[in-house]
């Protein structure tokens, strides 16, 4: 085939083979296209929304009062994406091994729910891995919803900073041995493998699943970039060799990350005004600061040059019931300016706290 002309439309199969072997699911299984794992979300509950998935009864468009799950914290993007289409966004309290399972069987129950997002490994932000327990359960889910969507976004899915790379469970698999074949959307991309806004994106579901999708969006595209798949498959090669790719970005962000680690136990450590997480991978590092204390930390941090994620971020509508959960991003700055930024969060953190205790 030629991968500059029109045509397969769900992706090159060298493609689609390297995303099966990363995932660890079948081949058929997988849709390779766009950049953007999220345009592919937005994309399929677009289509369940107009048209309806393949066991819906009516398109959710003819529906009332739906909701979504939003483990939180979590990230803020997945929840943007259900409550642009009118969703009822509801929060499902996050452990170390992942979403409250109990408080998520006793919302499926309730048909109007219709979906859950999941980031199961590195959690954006805290960077938790789903225990083996948590995905069992959540594989096994009987919902209401005949149509429900377990959203399952594995985007630091090879992304380890100190370690060999971590194996992680496929979920599709376990889903079709639960008798759940059609619950599960598996989403990845390439975004922080090779170039954010240029990489891969894809998709895995049961094939019953991907030929529904097929038919709705060979309507609005004929084929997506096929030589930029192509490009990716000739420097990508396969999973080894993508393995050893990520082993020297993570020779660039390990650092970064201890250099969080180590401030925060420096400038914050046995003051009982803070608690974080120390990730194995991912990118992201979680600071629950003082109850009432997040918004005021970084209204400090921008008054001293210091721009992040808004307080909130993390949590449904952007509010924080508690306002304590900050999400640092340290990928982005020199090592040298990392340093310094982290000296000047942990000090607006303290003032923050001792406003609050009126000192």
């Amino acid at each position: 085939m030629d991968a500059r002309n029109y045509g397969q439309l769900s992706g090159l199969p060298a493609a689609k083979k390297l995303f099966a072997d990363i995932l660890g699911c079948r081949q058929e299984q997988v849709f390779v296209g766009g950049n953007a794992s999220l345009q592919l979300m937005y994309d399929c509950i677009a289509k369940a929304y107009t048209n309806g998935l393949l066991h819906s009864e009516r398109p959710w468009c003819q529906e009332q009062g739906l909701k979504w799950l939003c483990p939180a914290p979590g990230y803020d993007r997945h929840f943007k994406v259900v409550q642009s289409f009118g969703f009822e966004l509801v929060t499902i309290p996050m452990t170390p091994d992942g979403p409250d399972m109990d408080a998520v069987e006793a919302a499926i129950q309730d048909p109007k729910v219709k979906g859950m997002w999941n980031v199961p490994k590195y959690s954006n932000p805290q960077g938790y891995i789903y225990s083996d327990e948590v995905i069992a359960r959540l594989a096994a889910m009987k919902p209401a919803a005949p149509d429900f969507m377990l959203m399952w976004d594995n985007a630091y899915c090879i992304h380890e900073l100190y370690t060999d790379f971590v194996p992680f469970a496929d979920i599709i698999f376990l889903c079709e041995e639960a008798g759940n074949a059609d619950m599960v959307y598996e989403y990845a991309s390439t975004s922080k493998i090779t170039f954010a806004g240029a990489g891969v994106a894809c998709m895995a579901m049961s094939v019953a699943n991907l030929e529904h999708l097929e038919k709705l969006i060979g309507v609005q595209i004929i084929s997506f970039d096929k030589t930029n798949q192509q490009r990716h498959v000739l420097y990508l090669k396969d999973k080894e060799n993508t393995l050893a790719l990520m082993k020297k970005h993570a020779e660039i962000l390990g650092p970064k990350f201890r250099i969080v680690g180590e401030k925060l136990a420096q400038g914050l450590g046995g003051l009982g005004v803070a608690n974080w997480n120390d990730p194995a991978g991912g990118y992201f590092v979680c600071v629950d600061a003082m109850e009432g204390t997040a918004k005021r930390t970084l209204a400090l941090c921008a008054a001293a040059g210091i721009t992040m994620t808004p307080a909130g971020a993390t949590f449904p509508y952007g509010i924080d019931p508690k306002d304590s959960n900050i999400r640092i991003a340290p990928s982005m700055p020199l090592v040298a300016e990392l340093e310094q930024a982290m000296e000047v969060f942990c000090i607006c953190l303290k003032m923050a706290a001792l406003e609050k205790l009126g000192l």
